[in-house]
């Protein structure tokens, strides 16, 4: 198939769900952030240079075939640890955490990159499995991520380490692994963090944390956020409290009074969709969780019309990436999940976020448009499996 004809196949779809929600996000960024902006619609032009960068990402992530992205695996996977490395050394720190690196007047996040190159990663990986059915197929694939991981974690950030749990367990699920086993692993991890958590608060002296204080309490008020309503819970409550005064169709676009009176931290990051919730309503919300159900069905949908194995597994890693980001952000806001600063995937302001969801936009709209080709004679054994299976 020429190359010509492959762009005759680009994923239409994908991107303009894209842009409604990047088009979207920009009237409630305006309004979050506005008692912040040093001056009047800071945050919107800078959101507005990385959409346009994000869209070059989409097309340059594109145009490469995705079966290459095999032979360039190790350098993006190193190279990202590298970056991780180096924030753990000498990043900026800010807002409680070591997380970001000076790129001339910006700050990048490498966290936010390393959760497309663990995917890129995991699925070379994978794809060299022929069978993921017994134990020991696991010991490889659990290593590779544990490294990134424990990095961002030592940062520290909690969010996105669960990011990486649920890219991990998503893609060894369409991997092949059974899902009793999987449940297992993670009904017993649950079991030891709980239990490790209470043996902690009982015995704070024996029985140490690999977490600061102040996560364990962002991870267990939300439980209670009325015990600290003037500290830790108090981005729960206000929070809650900027959903529930939004009603059915909410206050209004620029009209949100946690955000003018500045009582909802975060509100055009983390905490944005607390904002959606009270100026668009109950309405409003559903509408936008509307979208991203869109988004997520479409990159499944080419994850299982992939025309091999490596391709449904890029796929279905970006989908569990974005179904855990909506899943988190939308409950953090809401008062039912743990608050964890996930951002919202293009609607959240912030560069690195954007540009690597952009990346992941690039790759699903990469193995759709390749959908039709021939398998390669350099495909491996398991992609040859997979096609076979498929066409039958």
């Amino acid at each position: 198939m020429s190359t010509r004809s492959v762009w005759r196949h680009f994923d239409y779809v994908s991107l303009v769900i894209m842009l409604l929600i990047a088009g979207l996000s920009i009237p409630i960024i305006a309004s979050g952030s506005a008692p912040y902006s040093p001056s009047p619609g800071y945050y919107v032009e800078r959101q507005l240079v990385w959409i346009g960068l994000g869209l070059i990402t989409v097309f340059v992530v594109a145009a490469v075939p995705y079966e290459r992205f095999k032979r360039f695996a190790p350098f993006v996977y190193w190279g990202s640890v590298a970056l991780l490395l180096y924030v753990v050394v000498k990043g900026h720190t800010a807002l409680g955490g070591q997380r970001w690196i000076q790129v001339g007047p910006f700050q990048l996040q490498p966290s936010e990159f390393a959760k497309i190159a663990i995917i890129v990663a995991l699925a070379t990986l994978l794809d060299s499995k022929v069978s993921m059915t017994h134990w020991r197929d696991l010991v490889t694939p659990f290593l590779q991520v544990a490294l990134p991981m424990a990095l961002i974690l030592k940062q520290p950030d909690l969010g996105t380490t669960l990011v990486f749990v649920a890219i991990t367990f998503g893609m060894l699920l369409m991997a092949g692994v059974p899902i009793w086993r999987l449940l297992l692993i993670f009904g017993g991890g649950l079991a030891l963090v709980i239990g490790w958590i209470y043996l902690h608060l009982t015995y704070p002296h024996l029985i140490p944390l690999p977490m600061h204080q102040y996560q364990l309490q962002r991870l267990l008020i939300f439980l209670h956020p009325g015990a600290d309503p003037t500290g830790a819970g108090y981005n729960v409550i206000q929070s809650r409290i900027a959903v529930g005064s939004g009603g059915l169709f909410g206050s209004g676009l620029s009209l949100s009074h946690s955000t003018q009176l500045s009582y909802l931290p975060e509100s055009y990051t983390d905490f944005i969709y607390a904002l959606v919730g009270e100026e668009l309503g109950f309405v409003g919300s559903i509408a936008v969780l509307f979208v991203y159900l869109l988004l997520i069905g479409r990159t499944m949908y080419i994850a299982v019309k992939a025309r091999d194995r490596f391709g449904l597994l890029l796929a279905s890693g970006f989908a569990s990436l974005l179904a855990f980001h909506v899943l988190e952000s939308a409950g953090m806001a809401t008062g039912i999940m743990p608050v964890a600063g996930v951002p919202l995937p293009f609607f959240s302001y912030g560069g690195s976020a954007f540009l690597a969801d952009s990346a992941g936009i690039g790759m699903i709209i990469n193995v759709y448009m390749r959908r039709q080709q021939p398998i390669s004679a350099a495909s491996s054994p398991s992609t040859s499996v997979y096609s076979k299976e498929n066409a039958s």
